[in-house]
């Protein structure tokens, strides 16, 4: 949201309106709708948010950046027991009830509690689960829209709950398999400052008697040293700070985010690109197959399995197929003009349109996705074993090259002297 001046006349006498909105003309409007008929709107000009505002938006944001999430299993558990009860015909609001006193998750416990006050009030179960929508996500608001249209909630929910379960084993194993790269490089990174601090310091003295210029690696190790002896403190505040910032700006920017989300899928970030696009398409063509497999229209299933994709970037290229569905284009050229998918896969999926198949080939479609990303996943170690092997050895090459470079050409100085 942006703030504009806006410049009123009224009385004959001019006087500006600070209105919050997305854009000049949407400001414009708004300042019509606000003010009264006989005030005439002359123009707006963005300025910056008043100082109040953008302290509260910081504190917000900064809020919503270390805002612990609802744990996924306590979700599936929830979404089970909720399926479970309505089969055995049990009433929504006697449900609600029942697993607001038996879930151990605080946030559940409220926002259930609130939502059976909210049914019991008259409201609709996905009404009441709406202001709940960045908790349980897109997908849960749809399949609540269609348990209650088809009169079947216990048969939505089961559903839901096996591709939220999909969701989580493939990112547990996605997690587990960078686990130990990420630990082992950890842990050279520790031992490699230890040793600057502790093995360097000892090899300072003599290195200061030497007449001659000292190796570059000696430099950089000592340069190392004394960086970190008397910056230390500041350095690592400095790189949690950045860590903080860069998080901040990624969840409350959103140009900063496109722009992130946009580096992590370039070709030149070796595997994580391909991780991360491998498992959005295969998360998006999951849900969109299932929703239609559930007879949701294809427009609102789209709607529904795009707002599942956490990548802007791929996000952005996703949002178009629904714009060119409209226009009257069919699912497959739509999907092709993204360039997400590979000209197999739009075959598949052309086929699954013309014969009325397009639940079963959006299927295979989803398994291929995931076929390939598991293929990423149990082969993760082969591909990132030759990256850390290059990181350990530059370590290694460094500190050994740094501390005996200048005792060879002691030891050489000193045999031709």
């Amino acid at each position: 949201m942006k703030y504009f001046n806006v410049t009123v006349m009224e009385r004959g006498k001019k006087r500006e309106e600070l209105i919050k909105a997305d854009s000049k003309m949407a400001a414009i409007k708004q300042a019509k709708f606000k003010l009264p008929t006989a005030v005439m709107v002359i123009k707006a000009t963005e300025t910056s948010a008043p100082l109040g505002e953008s302290l509260e938006e910081l504190f917000s944001g900064l809020k919503k950046t270390f805002k612990s999430k609802i744990p996924i299993n306590d979700k599936i558990s929830t979404i089970r027991q909720i399926a479970v009860m309505t089969d055995a015909g049990i009433a929504i609001n006697d449900t609600l009830e029942d697993v607001a006193d038996n879930t151990h998750n605080q946030k559940l416990k409220e926002i259930f509690t609130k939502m059976n006050a909210d049914i019991n009030a008259g409201n609709s179960m996905s009404d009441a689960m709406e202001p709940y929508s960045e908790e349980f996500g897109h997908v849960a608001l749809a399949m609540t829209n269609l348990g209650e249209r088809t009169g079947n909630i216990s048969e939505s929910y089961h559903k839901l709950a096996d591709i939220l379960e999909n969701i989580r084993d493939n990112t547990a194993k996605f997690k587990k398999a960078i686990r130990t790269p990420m630990i082992t490089m950890a842990a050279m990174g520790i031992a490699f400052t230890i040793l600057i601090m502790v093995v360097v310091p000892k090899f300072k003295d003599i290195f200061a008697k030497f007449k001659t210029e000292l190796p570059l690696p000696t430099q950089i190790l000592l340069k190392l040293e004394w960086a970190l002896s008397n910056y230390g403190i500041f350095i690592l505040a400095g790189l949690i700070g950045i860590v903080v910032a860069i998080k901040y700006f990624y969840q409350n920017n959103r140009d900063f985010k496109l722009q992130m989300d946009r580096m992590m899928i370039h070709p030149k970030f070796y595997l994580i690109n391909k991780a991360i696009f491998l498992s959005t398409m295969h998360k998006y063509n999951l849900v969109f197959g299932e929703l239609v497999r559930s007879g949701i229209p294809v427009s609102e299933a789209l709607d529904t399995a795009v707002g599942m994709v956490d990548n802007l970037a791929i996000k952005e290229q996703l949002l178009s197929v629904n714009a060119n569905i409209g226009r009257g284009m069919n699912l497959a050229d739509a999907f092709e003009i993204t360039g997400l998918y590979e000209n197999m896969l739009l075959q598949m999926i052309k086929a699954g349109e013309a014969g009325g198949q397009l639940d079963a080939m959006l299927e295979k479609v989803t398994q291929y996705y995931d076929m390939q990303f598991q293929d990423l996943i149990d082969n993760l170690s082969a591909y990132i074993e030759p990256v850390l092997l290059f990181f350990i050895a530059g370590l290694v090459l460094l500190m050994a090259l740094g501390i005996f470079m200048p005792m060879w050409d002691l030891g050489r100085a000193v045999k031709n002297g």
